[in-house]
């Protein structure tokens, strides 16, 4: 492409001036090169471009019929590669990524914080969502990466870990709960559950571990969004099963939380991106902020997000 605006650079400044000899001063090379270029012009394009002798260069017809164009094919040349400079040092671009709620509201902005003091004309846009939504936009290409859990094998995406995400019970004050240091499951499952929606995450670790585990279970609410089960909870409903960063994601005044003393109840936490996909400079040196983000405990980076939503979805 660069010798292409050379080349053109060359015809327009000969058509301009009607002289190689100006010309190819005001370019800042040779006369011979420059006579170069016209003749590699000319036999690409197939066509001559300039009547010439020892008095006078003109355009032909030929050329006074492509000068126009060529004059908006150097314009679009250069912005190209302006464009793709800008890019590469990320003085614009734009970065989109789906995160798990708790991620969104905990992770992320400590992560956008971080780059967008490196890199403050790239704009970040985020779609807060549920993990079966996130793997959809990661393998749509709707977005440029997701972050959320593991939700088994699939060969069309990539999935790189971030941190491990403890599941907890909530439960209001005055519950029976309360004070007991260590839970497992089936000291949770005694009690009347409010859970997420089937399809998220944290439903799906509970399903199986209440499976493997042969447990007979309670449910008396699904909900999509968290704040929803933490007002349930409050309401002495029930009790909530959801990720330890709920506590900072949502308004959870006058609840407690213990992380439950189960193996199965542990989930994993990555960027999930499609397989054989490259990204662009700003998505990659996003995620290098997310991994940075990652590297502080998860109490430490949810305390630090911004003030929670009304509504938050389920993760």
């Amino acid at each position: 492409m660069h010798q292409g605006i050379k080349h053109i650079r060359a015809f327009l400044a000969i058509a301009r001036l009607g002289s190689f000899t100006h010309s190819a001063s005001e370019l800042h090379i040779s006369q011979p090169a420059l006579t170069v270029q016209i003749k590699q012009l000319e036999e690409s394009l197939g066509v001559r471009l300039f009547d010439r002798n020892k008095r006078q260069v003109v355009l032909t017809q030929t050329g006074r019929d492509l000068l126009p164009l060529l004059e908006r094919v150097l314009i679009d040349m250069e912005s190209v590669l302006r464009i793709s400079r800008d890019l590469v040092c990320m003085k614009c671009g734009s970065v989109t990524t789906a995160a798990l709620p708790t991620v969104a509201a905990g992770l992320l902005p400590v992560a956008i914080q971080r780059f967008a003091a490196g890199y403050p004309a790239v704009s970040i846009s985020v779609i807060d969502a549920i993990a079966e939504r996130i793997l959809h936009a990661v393998k749509s290409e709707e977005v440029d990466f997701g972050i959320g859990s593991r939700m088994g094998l699939d060969k069309d995406v990539e999935f790189e870990d971030l941190l491990v995400d403890r599941l907890s019970v909530f439960f209001p004050d005055g519950h029976p709960l309360t004070g007991r240091s260590r839970l497992t499951l089936r000291d949770v499952v005694a009690y009347p559950l409010i859970m997420p929606c089937r399809g998220t995450s944290v439903r799906s670790l509970f399903d199986r571990a209440v499976e493997k585990a042969a447990l007979e279970v309670r449910l008396i609410c699904e909900s999509v969004y968290m704040s929803t089960a933490i007002g349930m909870v409050r309401a002495g409903l029930g009790v909530s099963i959801l990720p330890e960063a709920a506590i900072h994601a949502t308004a959870c005044n006058g609840m407690h939380m213990t992380v439950i003393n189960d193996p199965g109840l542990v989930r994993r936490i990555g960027i999930i991106r499609k397989r054989n996909r490259s990204l662009s400079p700003a998505a990659e040196c996003f995620m290098k902020a997310l991994r940075e983000a990652a590297q502080v405990p998860v109490r430490h980076f949810t305390s630090a997000a911004i003030s929670p939503k009304p509504s938050l979805e389920a993760t």
